[in-house]
């Protein structure tokens, strides 16, 4: 019995690891690798999109930019270079979604505390009132986290093309260099600077939604 065994030990091996090999790809077929969507401007909703780049169908990516943060901080893409964000646009003296955006980010802040491959960026859309000091005051005020969430303000032109142009986050019809109408988007960027989802902000089930993303990208980063 034992020559037996130590005969067809080596066949033995063999058909485990096929086996092994065989059910691993069963399994794959059955559960594949979740990938989301890359979003391109002509697949958004018109009205969220500037009509200079409504025609974009690839390659569409967050634009350079320069902003101050709560600390008085300069903050370029730089900051966020190889890493997965999530953004949003609000305004400190909002009462109507901002806080429930803001209570949701804080969320978020605190599922990825830990984690260094993850940060946040809040663009306010009232820079005129949101100077350096007010927004430390609201951040301190909102528990945030400066190692992992930069509130900017900033020029608003600039602020306001962002939202119009790059994260596709503004309702663009009238258009007006100097006045925006910002929705409760979260928008989840990769680290390509290419947008992976939109989320409303104030809706607990698209947090944890916008989550759940987060951990597919980081499996296919």
């Amino acid at each position: 019995m034992l020559k037996f065994f130590s005969r067809y030990k080596f066949l033995g091996v063999v058909m485990l690891v096929l086996a092994i090999i065989i059910i691993s790809i069963i399994y794959q077929i059955l559960d594949p690798i979740k990938v989301l969507p890359v979003f391109q401007p002509n697949k958004v909703n018109a009205e969220l999109v500037d009509s200079t780049v409504q025609h974009v169908k690839k390659y569409h990516t967050i634009s350079d930019f320069a902003l101050t943060n709560q600390n008085g901080e300069i903050i370029t893409q730089k900051n966020y270079e190889n890493k997965i964000y999530v953004a949003d646009f609000f305004f400190t003296t909002c009462q109507t979604i901002c806080p429930k955006m803001t209570g949701n980010m804080a969320l978020i802040q605190e599922k990825i505390k830990n984690d260094s491959t993850i940060m946040l960026l809040s663009h306010s859309v009232t820079p005129e009132i949101d100077t350096v000091a007010q927004l430390k005051r609201y951040a301190i005020e909102k528990g945030v986290d400066d190692r992992k969430w930069n509130l900017v303000t900033g020029d608003k032109k600039q602020i306001y093309d962002l939202a119009r142009k790059s994260y596709l986050a503004a309702k663009d019809v009238p258009y007006d260099p100097y006045d925006l109408v910002h929705t409760e988007n979260f928008i989840l960027v990769d680290t390509k600077k290419r947008i992976r989802g939109f989320y409303d902000g104030t809706n607990s089930e698209d947090i944890e939604q916008l989550l759940i993303d987060i951990d597919i990208l980081k499996k296919n980063h």
